[in-house]
């Protein structure tokens, strides 16, 4: 049974004043049929944890294009641990080199996407992770059938 749509935050941390691969995504994953809640720019780690606790977020998506990445993923992940909110899922994306990528998915973060990637990744990645939450199409027309 479906729990309700998968509800996911785009924060934008830090310095980094380059909105366009957070606003497609976060685009892409609304008309994907999530619900999204797109923090703005310059945000700090703790304001996205605490919108992320205050809008019940199944996970928070960080798109990091200055060069931090090493240094606000793992923050954001520290808030959460402290929040005890650490059952919220972290992804993200930006410039992030592979050696930094493997170190972000060691330290937690799910995924990490590229720019120039497919957006189709993301809401697949997103729709596997909280299959319980989707709707089964099958069933979806059922429904639909009987009204």
């Amino acid at each position: 049974m479906a729990k309700g749509k998968i509800r996911i935050l785009i924060g934008k941390p830090g310095l980094d004043g380059h909105d366009r691969g957070a606003k497609i995504i976060a685009r892409a994953l609304r008309d994907a049929g999530m619900e999204v809640i797109y923090t703005g720019l310059h945000r700090s780690p703790e304001e996205i944890v605490e919108t992320a606790i205050q809008e019940d977020v199944d996970a928070i998506g960080l798109s990091v294009l200055s060069g931090a990445h090493m240094t606000l993923f793992p923050k954001v992940l520290q808030i959460l641990q402290e929040q005890d909110a650490a059952d919220i899922l972290v992804f993200g994306g930006g410039i992030i080199p592979e050696e930094d990528r493997e170190k972000l998915l060691k330290l937690g973060v799910t995924e990490v996407f590229v720019p120039g990637g497919a957006t189709q990744k993301t809401i697949e990645f997103l729709k596997q992770r909280f299959a319980e939450r989707a709707p089964r199409a099958d069933a979806t027309q059922k429904q639909k059938a009987v009204s």
